[in-house]
Protein backbone atom coordinates (compact mmCIF):
# COMPACT_ATOMS: atom_id res chain seq x y z
CA UNK A 1 0.00 0.00 0.00
CA UNK A 2 1.43 3.44 -0.97
CA UNK A 3 1.60 5.64 2.18
CA UNK A 4 -0.66 8.47 0.93
CA UNK A 5 -3.52 6.15 0.32
CA UNK A 6 -2.69 4.32 4.01
CA UNK A 7 -3.05 7.61 5.37
CA UNK A 8 -5.98 8.77 3.87
CA UNK A 9 -7.18 5.33 4.97
CA UNK A 10 -6.33 5.71 8.29
CA UNK A 11 -8.06 9.14 8.63
CA UNK A 12 -11.20 7.94 7.54
CA UNK A 13 -11.51 5.15 9.85
CA UNK A 14 -10.54 6.51 12.74
CA UNK A 15 -13.45 8.97 11.81
CA UNK A 16 -15.52 6.15 12.24
CA UNK A 17 -14.12 3.71 14.44
CA UNK A 18 -17.10 1.77 15.41
CA UNK A 19 -17.97 0.03 12.11
CA UNK A 20 -14.18 -0.93 11.71
CA UNK A 21 -13.71 -2.38 15.31
CA UNK A 22 -16.66 -4.07 14.90
CA UNK A 23 -15.55 -5.90 11.60
CA UNK A 24 -15.22 -9.67 10.61
CA UNK A 25 -12.03 -10.90 9.13
CA UNK A 26 -11.84 -14.26 7.24
CA UNK A 27 -8.56 -15.61 6.06
CA UNK A 28 -8.59 -18.28 3.60
CA UNK A 29 -5.35 -20.44 4.82
CA UNK A 30 -3.63 -23.49 2.08
CA UNK A 31 -3.48 -26.03 4.60
CA UNK A 32 -5.15 -27.15 8.03
CA UNK A 33 -2.67 -26.43 10.83
CA UNK A 34 -1.64 -29.05 13.04
CA UNK A 35 -1.45 -29.00 16.60
CA UNK A 36 -2.10 -25.40 17.96
CA UNK A 37 0.33 -25.86 20.65
CA UNK A 38 3.55 -23.42 20.19
CA UNK A 39 5.59 -26.52 21.88
CA UNK A 40 4.42 -29.67 19.36
CA UNK A 41 3.42 -27.79 16.03
CA UNK A 42 5.72 -27.66 13.24
CA UNK A 43 3.27 -26.51 10.27
CA UNK A 44 4.16 -22.87 8.27
CA UNK A 45 0.01 -22.60 8.63
CA UNK A 46 -0.03 -22.68 11.99
CA UNK A 47 2.65 -19.95 12.22
CA UNK A 48 0.24 -17.62 10.60
CA UNK A 49 -2.79 -18.54 12.93
CA UNK A 50 -0.27 -18.11 15.95
CA UNK A 51 0.44 -14.48 15.07
CA UNK A 52 -2.63 -13.50 15.81
CA UNK A 53 -2.87 -15.48 18.93
CA UNK A 54 0.13 -15.54 20.34
CA UNK A 55 2.99 -12.84 21.09
CA UNK A 56 6.08 -13.96 21.09
CA UNK A 57 9.57 -12.06 23.23
CA UNK A 58 10.42 -10.37 20.03
CA UNK A 59 9.55 -10.29 16.36
CA UNK A 60 11.00 -10.22 13.14
CA UNK A 61 10.30 -6.67 11.14
CA UNK A 62 9.64 -6.37 6.99
CA UNK A 63 13.29 -5.77 6.41
CA UNK A 64 14.10 -8.99 8.76
CA UNK A 65 15.42 -7.38 12.06
CA UNK A 66 14.56 -8.80 15.53
CA UNK A 67 11.94 -6.00 17.32
CA UNK A 68 10.87 -5.99 20.04
CA UNK A 69 7.28 -7.38 21.16
CA UNK A 70 6.57 -8.96 24.63
CA UNK A 71 9.95 -8.15 25.55
CA UNK A 72 11.05 -4.40 25.50
CA UNK A 73 15.15 -4.48 24.96
CA UNK A 74 17.51 -7.18 25.81
CA UNK A 75 21.44 -7.12 26.45
CA UNK A 76 24.31 -9.83 26.03
CA UNK A 77 26.47 -10.83 28.49
CA UNK A 78 29.66 -13.23 29.60
CA UNK A 79 31.29 -13.03 26.19
CA UNK A 80 27.82 -14.05 24.92
CA UNK A 81 27.20 -16.37 27.18
CA UNK A 82 24.10 -14.81 28.95
CA UNK A 83 21.34 -12.55 27.42
CA UNK A 84 19.26 -10.59 29.68
CA UNK A 85 15.35 -9.37 28.98
CA UNK A 86 13.29 -6.79 30.26
CA UNK A 87 9.97 -7.37 29.84
CA UNK A 88 6.69 -5.52 28.83
CA UNK A 89 4.47 -4.49 31.96
CA UNK A 90 1.11 -4.40 32.11
CA UNK A 91 0.59 -7.73 29.99
CA UNK A 92 -1.84 -10.53 30.30
CA UNK A 93 -2.40 -13.71 28.99
CA UNK A 94 -5.67 -14.52 27.33
CA UNK A 95 -7.41 -16.53 30.49
CA UNK A 96 -6.42 -12.89 32.53
CA UNK A 97 -3.66 -14.11 34.43
CA UNK A 98 -0.29 -11.72 34.08
CA UNK A 99 2.57 -11.91 32.21
CA UNK A 100 5.51 -11.60 34.27
CA UNK A 101 9.25 -13.27 34.34
CA UNK A 102 8.16 -16.32 35.87
CA UNK A 103 5.03 -16.94 33.22
CA UNK A 104 8.40 -17.26 30.82
CA UNK A 105 10.49 -19.24 32.80
CA UNK A 106 8.07 -21.86 32.57
CA UNK A 107 7.20 -21.99 28.86
CA UNK A 108 11.21 -22.00 28.14
CA UNK A 109 11.40 -24.90 30.61
CA UNK A 110 8.34 -26.48 29.43
CA UNK A 111 9.53 -26.31 25.83
CA UNK A 112 12.89 -27.76 26.87
CA UNK A 113 11.35 -30.64 28.31
CA UNK A 114 8.10 -31.37 27.70
CA UNK A 115 8.24 -34.62 25.95
CA UNK A 116 6.74 -33.78 22.77
CA UNK A 117 8.10 -30.70 22.76
CA UNK A 118 9.69 -29.90 19.45
CA UNK A 119 11.99 -26.89 20.49
CA UNK A 120 13.97 -28.87 22.15
CA UNK A 121 16.73 -28.06 19.29
CA UNK A 122 15.89 -24.53 18.89
CA UNK A 123 16.63 -24.29 22.78
CA UNK A 124 19.63 -27.04 23.06
CA UNK A 125 22.49 -23.54 24.33
CA UNK A 126 20.20 -22.76 26.85
CA UNK A 127 21.63 -24.05 30.11
CA UNK A 128 19.08 -22.44 32.66
CA UNK A 129 16.46 -19.87 32.47
CA UNK A 130 15.10 -17.89 35.72
CA UNK A 131 13.66 -14.87 36.93
CA UNK A 132 15.58 -11.92 37.72
CA UNK A 133 12.23 -9.83 38.95
CA UNK A 134 9.10 -10.27 37.87
CA UNK A 135 9.94 -8.14 34.32
CA UNK A 136 13.47 -9.34 33.86
CA UNK A 137 15.08 -12.84 32.81
CA UNK A 138 17.96 -14.30 32.48
CA UNK A 139 19.03 -17.00 30.32
CA UNK A 140 22.35 -18.44 30.98
CA UNK A 141 23.51 -20.59 28.10
CA UNK A 142 26.15 -23.65 27.77
CA UNK A 143 28.08 -21.56 24.81
CA UNK A 144 27.69 -18.49 22.71
CA UNK A 145 24.58 -18.71 20.74
CA UNK A 146 23.72 -16.34 17.94
CA UNK A 147 20.91 -18.26 16.83
CA UNK A 148 19.13 -17.90 20.47
CA UNK A 149 17.20 -14.28 19.44
CA UNK A 150 15.82 -15.42 16.10
CA UNK A 151 14.71 -18.32 18.24
CA UNK A 152 12.53 -16.76 20.23
CA UNK A 153 11.39 -14.35 17.41
CA UNK A 154 9.12 -17.99 16.86
CA UNK A 155 7.74 -21.08 18.60
CA UNK A 156 10.06 -21.34 21.24
CA UNK A 157 9.90 -17.59 22.00
CA UNK A 158 5.74 -18.03 22.08
CA UNK A 159 4.98 -17.25 25.67
CA UNK A 160 1.88 -19.58 26.94
CA UNK A 161 -0.23 -19.10 30.20
CA UNK A 162 1.31 -21.35 32.68
CA UNK A 163 -2.45 -21.78 34.49
CA UNK A 164 -3.51 -23.24 30.91
CA UNK A 165 -0.12 -25.07 29.99
CA UNK A 166 -0.22 -27.05 33.75
CA UNK A 167 -3.93 -27.58 33.31
CA UNK A 168 -4.19 -29.03 29.71
CA UNK A 169 -1.01 -30.95 29.55
CA UNK A 170 0.08 -32.10 26.33
CA UNK A 171 -3.68 -31.18 24.89
CA UNK A 172 -2.63 -27.38 25.14
CA UNK A 173 -3.75 -27.41 21.82
CA UNK A 174 -7.29 -28.29 22.56
CA UNK A 175 -7.73 -24.76 23.93
CA UNK A 176 -4.79 -22.58 23.86
CA UNK A 177 -4.00 -19.25 25.96
CA UNK A 178 -1.46 -17.13 24.84
CA UNK A 179 -0.60 -13.43 25.21
CA UNK A 180 -1.35 -12.14 21.71
CA UNK A 181 -4.12 -10.04 20.04
CA UNK A 182 -6.90 -12.36 19.50
CA UNK A 183 -7.93 -15.38 21.88
CA UNK A 184 -8.81 -19.15 20.54
CA UNK A 185 -12.59 -19.92 20.28
CA UNK A 186 -12.88 -23.00 18.76
CA UNK A 187 -11.65 -25.13 15.83
CA UNK A 188 -13.00 -27.63 13.35
CA UNK A 189 -11.16 -29.53 11.62
CA UNK A 190 -10.64 -29.09 7.82
CA UNK A 191 -13.68 -26.43 8.84
CA UNK A 192 -12.39 -23.27 10.50
CA UNK A 193 -10.68 -21.88 13.49
CA UNK A 194 -12.19 -19.17 15.35
CA UNK A 195 -10.51 -16.04 17.56
CA UNK A 196 -11.83 -13.26 18.75
CA UNK A 197 -10.85 -9.68 20.05
CA UNK A 198 -8.53 -9.76 23.13
CA UNK A 199 -9.83 -6.86 25.33
CA UNK A 200 -7.19 -6.79 27.33
CA UNK A 201 -4.26 -7.05 24.67
CA UNK A 202 -1.80 -4.83 25.77
CA UNK A 203 -1.64 -2.86 22.05
CA UNK A 204 -5.57 -2.98 21.96
CA UNK A 205 -5.60 0.37 20.17
CA UNK A 206 -3.68 -1.68 16.99
CA UNK A 207 -6.33 -4.16 16.95
CA UNK A 208 -9.29 -2.79 14.70
CA UNK A 209 -11.04 -6.28 14.00
CA UNK A 210 -13.34 -8.18 16.10
CA UNK A 211 -13.69 -11.59 14.80
CA UNK A 212 -11.16 -13.62 13.04
CA UNK A 213 -12.04 -16.51 11.13
CA UNK A 214 -9.18 -18.78 9.39
CA UNK A 215 -11.11 -21.26 7.02
CA UNK A 216 -8.53 -24.03 5.37
CA UNK A 217 -9.23 -24.63 1.52
CA UNK A 218 -6.63 -26.77 -0.23
CA UNK A 219 -7.73 -25.86 -3.64
CA UNK A 220 -6.39 -22.83 -4.60
CA UNK A 221 -8.65 -21.98 -7.37
CA UNK A 222 -11.60 -22.68 -4.93
CA UNK A 223 -9.88 -20.42 -2.21
CA UNK A 224 -9.49 -17.53 -5.02
CA UNK A 225 -13.50 -17.87 -6.28
CA UNK A 226 -14.50 -17.26 -1.99
CA UNK A 227 -12.37 -14.26 -2.05
CA UNK A 228 -14.30 -12.87 -5.39
CA UNK A 229 -17.45 -13.79 -3.93
CA UNK A 230 -17.27 -11.89 -0.72
CA UNK A 231 -16.73 -15.32 1.56
CA UNK A 232 -13.21 -14.41 2.21
CA UNK A 233 -11.65 -11.26 3.01
CA UNK A 234 -7.92 -12.63 2.29
CA UNK A 235 -6.39 -15.88 1.03
CA UNK A 236 -2.74 -16.78 0.88
CA UNK A 237 -0.38 -18.58 -1.43
CA UNK A 238 -2.09 -17.46 -4.08
CA UNK A 239 -1.34 -19.74 -6.68
CA UNK A 240 1.21 -18.22 -9.18
CA UNK A 241 -1.11 -18.66 -12.39
CA UNK A 242 -3.79 -16.66 -11.00
CA UNK A 243 -1.44 -13.32 -10.10
CA UNK A 244 -1.77 -11.34 -13.49
CA UNK A 245 -5.83 -11.97 -13.24
CA UNK A 246 -5.85 -10.74 -9.42
CA UNK A 247 -3.77 -7.64 -10.72
CA UNK A 248 -6.22 -7.14 -12.87
CA UNK A 249 -9.40 -7.18 -10.91
CA UNK A 250 -10.05 -3.76 -9.57
CA UNK A 251 -11.90 -5.57 -6.49
CA UNK A 252 -8.73 -6.80 -5.39
CA UNK A 253 -5.39 -6.40 -3.94
CA UNK A 254 -2.53 -8.27 -4.60
CA UNK A 255 0.71 -8.15 -2.50
CA UNK A 256 3.85 -10.32 -2.29
CA UNK A 257 7.19 -10.56 -1.08
CA UNK A 258 10.52 -13.00 -1.55
CA UNK A 259 10.61 -15.44 1.01
CA UNK A 260 13.41 -16.79 3.12
CA UNK A 261 12.84 -20.40 2.93
CA UNK A 262 12.81 -23.49 0.68
CA UNK A 263 10.92 -25.84 -1.25
CA UNK A 264 12.77 -29.55 -0.84
CA UNK A 265 11.94 -33.20 -0.99
CA UNK A 266 12.94 -35.03 2.23
CA UNK A 267 15.27 -38.62 1.37
CA UNK A 268 14.20 -40.92 4.37
CA UNK A 269 17.86 -42.04 5.16
CA UNK A 270 17.80 -43.80 8.79
CA UNK A 271 13.90 -42.78 9.48
CA UNK A 272 12.58 -46.27 10.70
CA UNK A 273 12.41 -49.56 8.42
CA UNK A 274 11.19 -47.62 4.89
CA UNK A 275 14.55 -46.17 5.18
CA UNK A 276 15.59 -49.30 3.31
CA UNK A 277 14.82 -47.99 -0.15
CA UNK A 278 17.25 -47.48 -3.01
CA UNK A 279 17.52 -43.62 -2.83
CA UNK A 280 17.73 -43.56 0.86
CA UNK A 281 20.50 -46.26 0.97
CA UNK A 282 23.08 -44.80 -2.14
CA UNK A 283 24.01 -41.45 -2.35
CA UNK A 284 24.80 -41.78 -6.05
CA UNK A 285 20.77 -42.16 -6.65
CA UNK A 286 20.13 -39.07 -4.80
CA UNK A 287 22.78 -37.11 -6.51
CA UNK A 288 21.08 -38.85 -9.92
CA UNK A 289 17.93 -37.56 -9.02
CA UNK A 290 18.91 -34.50 -8.28
CA UNK A 291 20.23 -34.00 -11.96
CA UNK A 292 17.23 -35.08 -13.37
CA UNK A 293 15.37 -32.18 -12.59
CA UNK A 294 15.47 -28.60 -14.38
CA UNK A 295 14.73 -25.98 -11.44
CA UNK A 296 14.43 -22.71 -13.46
CA UNK A 297 12.06 -24.60 -15.89
CA UNK A 298 10.20 -25.60 -12.63
CA UNK A 299 9.89 -22.14 -11.96
CA UNK A 300 8.65 -21.18 -15.24
CA UNK A 301 6.71 -23.70 -15.44
CA UNK A 302 4.87 -23.61 -12.46
CA UNK A 303 5.63 -20.51 -10.55
CA UNK A 304 5.05 -18.21 -13.54
CA UNK A 305 8.78 -16.55 -13.18
CA UNK A 306 7.87 -15.75 -9.97
CA UNK A 307 10.10 -18.35 -7.81
CA UNK A 308 13.63 -18.84 -7.73
CA UNK A 309 15.75 -21.95 -8.52
CA UNK A 310 17.51 -23.27 -5.38
CA UNK A 311 19.93 -26.07 -4.41
CA UNK A 312 20.90 -24.65 -0.86
CA UNK A 313 18.63 -23.89 2.31
CA UNK A 314 19.64 -20.27 1.69
CA UNK A 315 18.32 -18.61 -1.74
CA UNK A 316 20.89 -17.28 -4.19
CA UNK A 317 20.25 -14.04 -3.56
CA UNK A 318 20.98 -14.74 0.43
CA UNK A 319 24.43 -13.68 1.86
CA UNK A 320 24.49 -17.02 3.29
CA UNK A 321 24.14 -18.89 -0.21
CA UNK A 322 27.46 -20.56 -1.20
CA UNK A 323 28.20 -19.52 -4.65
CA UNK A 324 31.04 -22.22 -5.22
CA UNK A 325 27.84 -24.62 -5.47
CA UNK A 326 25.52 -22.69 -7.96
CA UNK A 327 22.23 -24.60 -8.98
CA UNK A 328 22.95 -27.23 -10.77
CA UNK A 329 21.62 -27.48 -14.70
CA UNK A 330 19.94 -30.32 -15.26
CA UNK A 331 22.18 -33.45 -17.02
CA UNK A 332 19.91 -36.56 -17.90
CA UNK A 333 23.24 -38.53 -19.13
CA UNK A 334 25.29 -38.13 -16.22
CA UNK A 335 22.14 -38.66 -13.72
CA UNK A 336 21.73 -42.51 -15.95
CA UNK A 337 25.15 -42.80 -15.88
CA UNK A 338 25.24 -42.47 -11.60
CA UNK A 339 22.05 -45.02 -11.70
CA UNK A 340 24.08 -47.35 -13.59
CA UNK A 341 27.26 -46.72 -11.52
CA UNK A 342 24.74 -48.09 -8.41
CA UNK A 343 23.93 -51.14 -10.08
CA UNK A 344 20.32 -50.10 -11.26
CA UNK A 345 18.80 -49.93 -14.94
CA UNK A 346 15.60 -48.21 -13.60
CA UNK A 347 14.58 -47.32 -9.84
CA UNK A 348 11.10 -47.26 -8.47
CA UNK A 349 10.31 -44.55 -6.03
CA UNK A 350 7.09 -43.33 -3.67
CA UNK A 351 7.11 -39.59 -2.93
CA UNK A 352 4.67 -38.52 -0.53
CA UNK A 353 3.14 -34.92 -1.45
CA UNK A 354 0.64 -32.83 -0.12
CA UNK A 355 -2.69 -32.40 -1.98
CA UNK A 356 -1.73 -28.88 -2.73
CA UNK A 357 -2.92 -27.76 -6.77
CA UNK A 358 0.33 -26.05 -6.68
CA UNK A 359 2.57 -28.64 -5.32
CA UNK A 360 1.01 -31.40 -7.17
CA UNK A 361 1.61 -29.80 -10.44
CA UNK A 362 5.46 -28.85 -9.26
CA UNK A 363 5.61 -32.87 -8.35
CA UNK A 364 4.22 -33.86 -11.59
CA UNK A 365 6.70 -32.22 -13.25
CA UNK A 366 9.38 -33.66 -11.60
CA UNK A 367 8.02 -36.93 -11.76
CA UNK A 368 8.42 -36.63 -15.91
CA UNK A 369 11.57 -34.82 -15.44
CA UNK A 370 12.87 -38.24 -13.29
CA UNK A 371 11.26 -40.79 -16.01
CA UNK A 372 13.82 -39.47 -18.46
CA UNK A 373 16.49 -40.38 -16.55
CA UNK A 374 15.83 -43.98 -15.00
CA UNK A 375 13.55 -43.11 -12.37
CA UNK A 376 9.82 -44.64 -11.75
CA UNK A 377 8.01 -42.32 -9.75
CA UNK A 378 4.97 -43.20 -7.85
CA UNK A 379 3.44 -40.23 -6.11
CA UNK A 380 1.06 -40.28 -3.17
CA UNK A 381 -0.83 -37.48 -1.91
CA UNK A 382 -2.59 -36.45 1.21
CA UNK A 383 -4.09 -34.11 3.17
CA UNK A 384 -0.39 -31.75 4.29
CA UNK A 385 -0.90 -32.29 8.10
CA UNK A 386 -0.97 -35.81 7.52
CA UNK A 387 1.82 -36.16 5.64
CA UNK A 388 3.69 -34.10 7.77
CA UNK A 389 2.67 -36.82 10.60
CA UNK A 390 3.83 -39.42 7.98
CA UNK A 391 7.34 -37.81 7.39
CA UNK A 392 8.09 -37.54 11.08
CA UNK A 393 6.76 -41.20 11.79
CA UNK A 394 8.99 -42.53 8.97
CA UNK A 395 6.43 -43.55 6.94
CA UNK A 396 7.71 -42.30 3.55
CA UNK A 397 10.48 -43.28 1.18
CA UNK A 398 10.84 -39.54 -0.05
CA UNK A 399 8.43 -36.50 1.01
CA UNK A 400 7.88 -33.33 -0.64
CA UNK A 401 7.48 -30.54 1.67
CA UNK A 402 8.34 -26.76 2.04
CA UNK A 403 10.12 -24.53 5.05
CA UNK A 404 8.87 -21.03 5.54
CA UNK A 405 12.60 -19.97 6.24
CA UNK A 406 13.63 -18.44 9.28
CA UNK A 407 15.81 -14.66 9.74
CA UNK A 408 18.92 -16.84 10.77
CA UNK A 409 20.51 -18.88 8.94
CA UNK A 410 20.96 -21.60 11.51
CA UNK A 411 16.46 -21.95 11.41
CA UNK A 412 17.22 -23.11 8.18
CA UNK A 413 19.37 -26.02 8.97
CA UNK A 414 20.30 -26.89 12.03
CA UNK A 415 16.86 -28.77 12.83
CA UNK A 416 16.73 -30.74 9.90
CA UNK A 417 20.03 -32.23 9.39
CA UNK A 418 21.94 -32.78 12.61
CA UNK A 419 22.02 -35.93 14.42
CA UNK A 420 19.23 -34.82 17.34
CA UNK A 421 17.94 -31.81 15.28
CA UNK A 422 14.06 -31.43 16.32
CA UNK A 423 12.78 -31.80 13.03
CA UNK A 424 15.49 -34.62 11.24
CA UNK A 425 12.73 -36.26 9.41
CA UNK A 426 15.34 -37.86 7.18
CA UNK A 427 17.23 -39.23 10.18
CA UNK A 428 20.28 -38.24 8.50
CA UNK A 429 23.44 -37.96 10.92
CA UNK A 430 26.97 -37.05 10.16
CA UNK A 431 28.99 -35.75 12.76
CA UNK A 432 30.76 -33.65 10.77
CA UNK A 433 28.24 -31.71 10.13
CA UNK A 434 27.01 -31.33 13.47
CA UNK A 435 30.13 -30.02 14.58
CA UNK A 436 30.16 -27.39 11.86
CA UNK A 437 26.72 -26.15 12.74
CA UNK A 438 27.31 -26.20 16.20
CA UNK A 439 30.19 -24.03 16.03
CA UNK A 440 28.56 -21.87 13.57
CA UNK A 441 25.74 -21.37 16.22
CA UNK A 442 28.44 -20.40 18.76
CA UNK A 443 30.56 -17.52 16.80
CA UNK A 444 28.80 -13.95 16.39
CA UNK A 445 31.58 -13.24 13.23
CA UNK A 446 29.64 -13.42 10.45
CA UNK A 447 32.41 -14.10 8.47
CA UNK A 448 33.46 -17.54 10.76
CA UNK A 449 29.77 -18.75 10.80
CA UNK A 450 30.09 -17.68 6.86
CA UNK A 451 32.53 -20.46 6.71
CA UNK A 452 31.14 -23.05 8.49
CA UNK A 453 28.23 -23.11 6.41
CA UNK A 454 29.91 -22.88 3.24
CA UNK A 455 32.09 -26.28 4.73
CA UNK A 456 28.49 -27.82 5.50
CA UNK A 457 27.15 -27.28 2.52
CA UNK A 458 29.72 -29.11 0.93
CA UNK A 459 29.11 -32.27 2.65
CA UNK A 460 25.38 -31.72 2.22
CA UNK A 461 25.25 -31.02 -1.29
CA UNK A 462 27.22 -34.44 -1.65
CA UNK A 463 25.08 -36.72 0.80
CA UNK A 464 21.80 -34.60 -0.35
CA UNK A 465 19.18 -36.02 3.13
CA UNK A 466 17.13 -32.80 1.37
CA UNK A 467 17.34 -32.03 -1.92
CA UNK A 468 16.51 -28.56 -2.47
CA UNK A 469 14.54 -27.41 -5.64
CA UNK A 470 13.87 -23.58 -5.10
CA UNK A 471 12.17 -20.51 -3.16
CA UNK A 472 8.89 -19.30 -3.43
CA UNK A 473 7.67 -15.41 -3.39
CA UNK A 474 4.70 -15.42 -0.49
CA UNK A 475 1.95 -13.89 -2.71
CA UNK A 476 -1.25 -12.60 -1.11
CA UNK A 477 -4.61 -11.23 -2.28
CA UNK A 478 -6.88 -9.25 -0.90
CA UNK A 479 -10.55 -7.38 -0.87
CA UNK A 480 -9.32 -3.82 -1.43
CA UNK A 481 -11.29 -2.45 1.73
CA UNK A 482 -8.75 -4.24 3.61
CA UNK A 483 -5.81 -1.56 4.88
CA UNK A 484 -2.89 -1.72 6.46
CA UNK A 485 -1.94 -5.03 5.55
CA UNK A 486 2.10 -5.06 5.19
CA UNK A 487 3.66 -7.81 3.08
CA UNK A 488 7.06 -9.59 5.17
CA UNK A 489 9.23 -12.10 3.76
CA UNK A 490 8.45 -14.83 6.59
CA UNK A 491 5.06 -15.03 4.94
CA UNK A 492 3.02 -14.15 8.51
CA UNK A 493 -0.04 -12.18 8.31
CA UNK A 494 0.08 -9.60 11.30
CA UNK A 495 -3.29 -8.15 12.29
CA UNK A 496 -2.13 -5.16 13.68
CA UNK A 497 -3.47 -1.97 11.95
CA UNK A 498 -5.26 -3.85 9.76
CA UNK A 499 -8.51 -2.59 9.30
CA UNK A 500 -11.78 -3.74 7.14
CA UNK A 501 -13.84 -0.97 6.36
CA UNK A 502 -17.74 -0.98 5.61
Amino acid sequence: MKLNKFLTTLLITTAFAAPVVAADLKIGLAEDPDVLDPAQSRTFVGRIVYTAMCDKLVDVSPDLKIVPQLATSWAWGDGGKVLTMTLRKGVKFQDETPFNAEAVVATIQRNMTMPESRRKSELASVEKVEAVDSDTVKFTLKAPDSTLLAQLSDRAGMIVSPKAAKELGANFGSHPVCAGPFKFVERVQQDRIVLEKFADYWNKDQIFVNKLTYLPIVDSTVRLANLRSGDLDMIERVAPTDAASIKSDSKLDFEQAVGIGYMAMYVNIGNGPRANNPLGKDKRLRQAFSLAIDREALNQIVFEGTALAGNQPFPPVSPWYDKRIPVPARDVEKAKALIKDAGFDRVPIELQVSNSATVLQMMQVVQSMAAEAGFDVTLKTMEFATMLNEQSAGNYQISRSDWSGRVDPDGNLHQFVTCKGGINDTKYCNPAVDKLLNEARQSTDEAVRKQKYDAADEILNDDLPIIYLGHQSWLWALSKNITGFVPSPDGMIRLTGMKKAG
